[in-house]
C-alpha cells in the first residue's frame, strides 16, 4: 500500500478524522485545444464512427489534462488529469454526450453539478455495473444490468449529518490501514461531498464507503456521511466494483 494515498483519504473523507487542508492544485499546461478533423477529399469515402461500448453505463478513461466546462465550449470550471488526488486512474461516469463532448460526473463539482470535458481528452468505456444505496434501509445493491450481485448491511451519516443523495460515481478503491484501524482494509472513495459538515470539522469532506474500527456501526446512523461495512463486505466490493461506476443514493 502507497503512503501518500492513505494519507490523502485520512485528510479528505467526512467523518474519520484529519486536519489537513486541501492540497494545491499541480501546476498544468494550457487546455489543449479541440480542434476539428479534417474534412476528406471528395474521392475518399468518410470514415465510419466508431461504435460506442457495449455496456448499460458510460465511463471513459481520461487520457491527457483537460479542462471541465459548464457547457460545451463554455465557461472553465476545473481541471483534470489521467490519475485522481488519491493516485488512482481517472475513470469519470458519462451522463451525456455531444459532439465532440462528454458530460461527466467528478468530484471537481459539486454535487448533482456535472461538467463536459472534450471526447479527445479520454478513451470511453462502458460497465454494466451500479451501486444502488438506500440510506433508510442501511442496505448498500451491487446490480449488473437488473439482477442483484451483491446486497450489504452499512451505517450511514447521522440524522444532523446524512449521507447525501443524488447519483455518484466510484472515483477510487484504496488499500487502507487493515482490520482495527479507522478505515478498515480499504475504502471506495465516490464523487460525492458532503455538505453539511459541523463548523469544528477541519478536514475536506469527500465521501466513502470504507471500513471501521467500531464494527457497532454497521446498520446503525452513526457517520458524518461515510458508509461504514465490514471487512468481508468491502473485500468483494473491491472485487466486483469498477471506477467509474454509477452510484445511486436515495433517502
Amino acid at each position: 500500500m502507497r503512503l501518500a494515498p492513505l494519507l490523502l483519504l485520512t485528510a479528505a473523507v467526512a467523518g474519520c478524522g484529519g486536519d489537513g487542508g486541501a492540497p494545491a492544485p499541480p501546476a498544468v499546461p494550457p487546455d489543449r485545444a479541440v480542434v476539428a478533423p479534417p474534412r476528406p477529399a471528395e474521392s475518399e469515402a468518410p470514415a465510419p464512427a466508431p461504435q460506442r461500448p457495449r455496456g448499460r453505463w458510460g465511463t471513459a478513461r481520461v487520457t491527457v489534462r483537460s479542462a471541465l466546462r459548464a457547457s460545451p465550449g463554455g465557461r472553465r470550471v476545473a481541471r483534470i488529469g489521467p490519475r485522481t488526488q488519491f493516485g488512482s486512474p481517472r475513470v469519470v461516469s458519462v451522463v451525456g454526450r455531444r459532439e465532440g463532448w462528454l458530460r461527466v460526473i467528478v468530484p471537481e463539482r459539486p454535487n448533482a453539478q456535472p461538467a463536459w470535458m472534450p471526447a479527445i481528452a479520454a478513451r470511453e468505456g462502458a460497465t454494466d455495473v451500479s451501486l444502488h444505496i438506500d440510506r433508510s434501509a442501511r442496505t448498500l445493491e451491487v446490480r449488473e444490468r437488473r439482477r442483484v450481485r451483491q446486497r450489504i448491511r452499512i451505517g450511514v451519516g447521522v440524522p444532523d449529518h446524512p449521507t447525501p443523495t443524488g447519483r455518484f460515481a466510484v472515483t477510487d478503491k484504496l488499500e487502507m490501514g487493515g482490520p482495527g484501524t479507522t478505515y478498515g482494509c480499504c475504502a471506495i472513495a465516490l464523487s460525492a461531498h458532503q455538505p453539511d459538515l459541523p463548523a469544528t470539522w477541519q478536514g475536506l469532506d469527500r465521501i466513502a464507503v470504507h471500513g471501521t474500527q467500531t464494527p457497532a456501526t454497521i446498520g446503525e446512523a452513526a457517520s458524518l456521511g461515510c458508509m461504514h461495512a465490514s471487512e468481508r463486505d468491502l473485500r468483494r466490493l473491491m472485487r466486483t466494483v469498477p471506477l467509474g461506476a454509477p452510484v445511486f443514493i436515495r433517502a
